[in-house]
């Protein structure tokens, strides 16, 4: 197997994690906590690794800073998204858009250029996840205040996205990079998490602990591994291959949630299929 090839399927697993911790959080009466348990988890497990690798170049540490900012913003307007909007129209909006952000972003701060047909490939993979969200026709009305929260929530994507991409290269130690990105993450949302749920949060982790560590391991896991995918390849590829978790979040809210899978999803999913091999065999 080649290791482009290996690549390619591995975000897809990432895809499969990304969508399933996002399930957890939009299934949950209680967001916040859902969301905060996560991330702190996911910081609690990457804390050892900083004692066994090279800590990231200083170079690097303005980046951190910077993608914490951007995923502190991200988390803010995906709850309000999901406070608000169904998963089925949030979810598509909001990691639809961020490949063709990402490709436009990776081409003016990182010379990431793409050729005709790759360019071909990421607007075909980018309309086939966003029209998911438009099944039920344009957002508007009760659906329009979390379209617009999850099109903002898509801008902190490709932002984090970017960040992360150019903050790995500058590390020198991608792990490294990785753990305390992590670790420091998790200050911020705990902080306001506990400033205003306390009782409920601890309570949350008391009663929910088993699903807090999944979603820890899913979210964490996921993403550290497209933050190094992202050190060995394009930013707009690794970003394409991952956003296809929505098709995942569509299959998950079909089996889980009870919602339809029908020919427009079918449609949706030979774009997505379609972009990805235009993307990566052009």
């Amino acid at each position: 197997m080649s290791f482009g090839l290996a690549l390619s399927l591995t975000m897809l697993v990432t895809a499969a994690m990304h969508a399933a911790w996002n399930l957890f959080v939009k299934g949950d009466v209680d967001r916040l906590s859902a969301l905060t348990a996560m991330m702190a988890g996911g910081g609690l497990l990457f804390a050892p690794v900083i004692f066994f690798v090279p800590p990231p170049d200083p170079a690097s540490w303005p980046f951190i800073a910077l993608s914490i900012a951007t995923h502190v913003g991200y988390y803010i307007f995906l709850l309000a998204a999901y406070r608000h909007g169904d998963l089925s129209l949030v979810y598509p909006i909001a990691r639809g858009c961020a490949p063709l952000l990402v490709a436009v972003g990776g081409f003016w701060v990182a010379g990431e250029a793409l050729n005709l047909w790759q360019s071909a490939g990421v607007a075909l993979l980018s309309a086939g996840i966003a029209s998911l969200a438009l099944e039920r026709g344009w957002p508007l009305g009760k659906d329009g205040h979390p379209a617009l929260f999850a099109l903002i929530t898509a801008c902190f994507i490709a932002g984090y996205s970017l960040t992360d991409g150019l903050g790995v290269r500058h590390s020198g130690s991608p792990l490294g990079y990785i753990a305390w990105l992590f670790l420091l993450e998790a200050i911020p949302l705990l902080g306001f998490c506990l400033l205003l749920r306390r009782q409920a949060f601890f309570a949350y982790i008391r009663a929910r602990w088993p699903r807090a560590l999944a979603g820890a391991v899913l979210s964490s896991g996921g993403y550290g591994i497209a933050i190094w995918a992202m050190s060995v390849a394009t930013m707009a590829s690794i970003v394409s291959l991952r956003e296809t978790s929505v098709l995942f979040g569509a299959a998950f809210g079909a089996l889980f949630l009870g919602e339809r899978f029908g020919w427009r999803r079918i449609l949706a999913a030979v774009a997505v299929v379609g972009g990805n091999l235009l993307l990566h065999l052009a």
